[in-house]
């Protein structure tokens, strides 16, 4: 295998060390293979996934592609009806609900995500496993065995194909294609969307496999006239060298290049340079080495599910269970949490082109998310369904989310992190506008006036707060939603005035005016809902979206919302986190940051990385360490717990949702060296900064479209130099920055 170091460039010449990619100690090392697909090594490009461990006796890769789906419509969801299901909760009749619009997701097999296939190699012929690998740097799965032979993998960044080379052949080896077992006679079991559902439930036929000499091709018929198909090949080179490619296709022939014997040192490089152009857009340094390694391991799995071309990321992403079952929650899109935290750490980790993938996807079902809330809502404007198919058509589940009232309204959360994080303003007015717009049209259409002269839902829900019963149904609104519809309508208004739509920005000021506020008790914090305190442990903070991820209350606003956040998280803390899954933590990270409390903050995190991930960094729901975090202790796997975790951190080390950059707000006292580079801030800057003995030693600051800069002084009573006109008011460093423009602040 042809090895290349990564050519990390240098911005330019400093004074202070570059914080680092990830390096050695970040890799995934093991002196043998995993034995469960959850804990293999994990490899992908954002379409195509592969996990490599062991099964029975066989070296196993079990292969992936994203858009495998079967999308056949969820029986009797298109009969539900909003106005029809507030009838039955007013009634307490929600029996017939569930059984329309819930159980249908347990007891149908599809709509579901399907796995691929997978690729297996005799170990007993290549000999015991003493070394495996995965480099994070270059996304290279290397396998060394006692017979001096070695496998080294991985899935190209930029190519749909994946690549196994496989080097000193003891003998003849050979992959061999295990296909899923669709069409067997075996038992097709009970429905269970955790568990997952047996591959029987789905009544495919069986496939067609051929193999010729070095060629391996599977055909698949799935639902109606779809197919999938997968291809291996292969080429020996100079004796005890094997060459191979694989790949899935959907709907189409599956095709792969023509392999000769420099294949392997042909493709390698525009692999590499991706996966170097990824690391370089943002890099970190902290003494807490725990923490260190889990945010490379998340952002290494971020770059191997996200692209801008891709369908965003569902629960497993490019890891499709390889268990003879259906995926957890049948791997579908969860807009209820999962695919918001998913992406959380695109913005301030600097990737936003791989977060456009989230707002292309969303942007191209308009049509059908816009039939959706005809359909279902029976008013004009933007609503989407809570838990959506690849094509986006709803799945139905637990209603109170699948088919949720705001569920659109958090989507157009991530249109406007885009925005502000890019400033781009052909994006603010040709998708991020229209969106929220859109949304706000909808939620003015849906809502009615109360008796106290306000606007409300007809009911209500605080996604997963008493599970999927009717007292889910709040009568008034829950502080989950009046904070997206408040955070909409004011949005809204704010993108009207930047795109001089001075009439539009007053009507939308008009309607949040219509709305009361944000539900608080003085001792207790944000409620559920006015007389509705959350009065047990519960895995799902979203009564809190007000605070973290929208922002409506901000410590930069004043004592008194200071109050309000301390007095929700003061209650939070003192409920405990028994009924909590590993998100939970990752959640509860990002906003003990926001209250910049750094030590809470990374015990969070410390907890999440060290009971709720398996060795191979996957995020598993409950708590694998036995020390009684949660009473939780099942593993499904899925990604958004593992992706909100960086995004903690990174809020750990840079803020800028409230206007004013704040370098280091949330750090832990004792970590008194900390360096990161690359970080982008809201107003299009990109940020690097480094601390040294507690103190504030540079922070340099890119400027890509120009405008005022605003920074909060991070040198305290010390004195600094800026190099660049600035104002300092209210301790807060001011910058007219013109485009491209770099900022050097300095301790002196």
């Amino acid at each position: 295998m042809v090895m290349m170091v990564l050519p990390f460039h240098l911005l330019s010449a400093k004074k202070w060390q570059l914080p680092h990619p990830p390096h050695e100690e970040h890799n995934l090392k093991f002196d043998s293979l995993a034995q469960r697909w959850d804990e293999g090594m994990p490899m992908g490009n954002g379409m195509l996934g592969a996990l490599v461990w062991k099964k029975e006796n066989r070296l196993r890769m079990s292969l992936d592609r994203v858009d495998l789906w079967d999308d056949r419509p969820m029986p009797g969801i298109d009969k539900l009806k909003f106005s029809w299901v507030i009838k039955k909760v007013k009634r307490n009749q929600y029996d017939s609900v569930q059984q329309l619009g819930d159980v249908p997701y347990e007891q149908n097999a599809a709509p579901t995500k399907i796995p691929g296939a997978a690729l297996e190699f005799d170990l007993a012929k290549l000999g015991k496993v003493i070394s495996n690998e995965l480099n994070l740097q270059n996304g290279l799965n290397s396998i060394e065995f006692e017979n001096k032979g070695s496998l080294h993998t991985y899935v190209h960044a930029t190519q749909n194909y994946g690549v196994f080379i496989l080097e000193n052949l003891p003998e003849n080896i050979l992959p061999q294609l295990i296909i899923p077992d669709y069409a067997s006679l075996a038992e097709a079991g009970p429905a269970n969307s955790v568990d997952g559902q047996s591959l029987q439930r789905l009544g495919y036929p069986k496939g067609t496999l051929t193999e010729n000499d070095n060629v391996i091709h599977y055909h698949q018929p799935t639902y109606e006239d779809s197919f999938y198909e997968v291809l291996v090949k292969w080429q020996k080179v100079s004796g005890n060298k094997l060459v191979g490619l694989w790949t899935i296709s959907n709907n189409k022939k599956a095709r792969l290049p023509l392999i000769d014997g420099n294949l392997d040192q042909a493709i390698w490089p525009s692999h590499v340079n991706w996966w170097t152009s990824y690391w370089n857009q943002s890099m970190l340094d902290l003494p807490d080495a725990l923490l260190e390694k889990q945010y490379y391991r998340e952002m290494y799995k971020f770059g191997s599910v996200a692209r801008s071309d891709t369908p965003p990321i569902s629960l497993q992403a490019v890891w499709t269970a390889d268990n003879g079952k259906l995926p957890p929650w049948k791997g579908d899109f969860h807009h209820d949490l999962n695919t918001q935290l998913s992406y959380w750490p695109a913005y301030t980790g600097n990737h936003l082109k791989l977060a456009s993938g989230y707002t292309n996807w969303l942007w191209n079902k308009r049509d059908t998310f816009k039939k959706y809330t005809e359909d279902y809502f029976g008013v004009e404007g933007l609503n989407a369904p809570g838990v959506t198919t690849l094509d986006g058509d709803p799945m139905g589940g637990w209603i109170q989310y699948a088919l949720g009232p705001t569920v659109a309204a958090w989507l157009g959360h991530h249109f406007y992190l885009e925005w502000r994080y890019s400033m781009d303003q052909e994006f603010l007015r040709s998708r991020a506008y229209p969106w929220i717009a859109d949304v706000a049209i909808y939620l003015h259409n849906i809502s009615v006036v109360d008796e106290n002269g306000y606007r409300s839902l007809p009911i209500s829900a605080s996604p997963e707060i008493y599970n999927n019963s009717v007292q889910a149904w709040f009568k008034e609104t829950t502080n989950f939603d009046l904070a997206l519809i408040r955070w909409t309508f004011e949005k809204a208004a704010e993108l009207a005035l930047v795109l001089n739509k001075e009439e539009e920005a007053q009507l939308w000021v008009e309607y949040l005016s219509q709305w009361p506020a944000l539900a608080v008790d003085s001792e207790l914090g944000l409620l559920l809902a006015p007389e509705h305190p959350l009065a047990e442990s519960h895995r799902h903070h979203s009564y809190m979206v007000g605070f973290h991820p929208l922002g409506l209350l901000d410590y930069s606003q004043g004592k008194t919302q200071q109050e309000i956040i301390d007095n929700t998280l003061a209650t939070l803390d003192s409920l405990g986190t028994k009924q909590w899954v590993g998100y939970s933590f990752s959640w509860l990270a990002n906003m003990k940051a926001r209250a910049f409390d750094g030590e809470s903050a990374a015990e969070a995190l410390q907890i999440f990385a060290s009971a709720f991930c398996l060795p191979n960094s996957f995020h598993v729901n409950g708590d694998q360490s036995g020390k009684g975090y949660t009473s939780a202790t099942y593993r499904p796997f899925t990604l958004e717990g593992n992706f909100a975790f960086a995004a903690g951190l990174q809020e750990m080390l840079m803020q800028s949702h409230a206007d004013a950059i704040r370098i280091f707000p949330a750090i832990p006292d004792h970590w008194g060296q900390v360096s990161f580079s690359g970080l982008r801030a809201q107003g299009a800057f990109v940020v690097s900064a480094e601390m040294k003995n507690n103190k504030v030693s540079h922070v340099e600051i890119s400027s890509e479209k120009g405008g005022i800069l605003r920074i909060v002084n991070p040198f305290g009573s010390d004195s600094y130099s800026s190099g660049a006109a600035y104002e300092l008011k209210n301790n807060t460093i001011i910058i007219q920055t013109t485009r491209n423009q770099t900022i050097m602040l300095e301790a002196q």
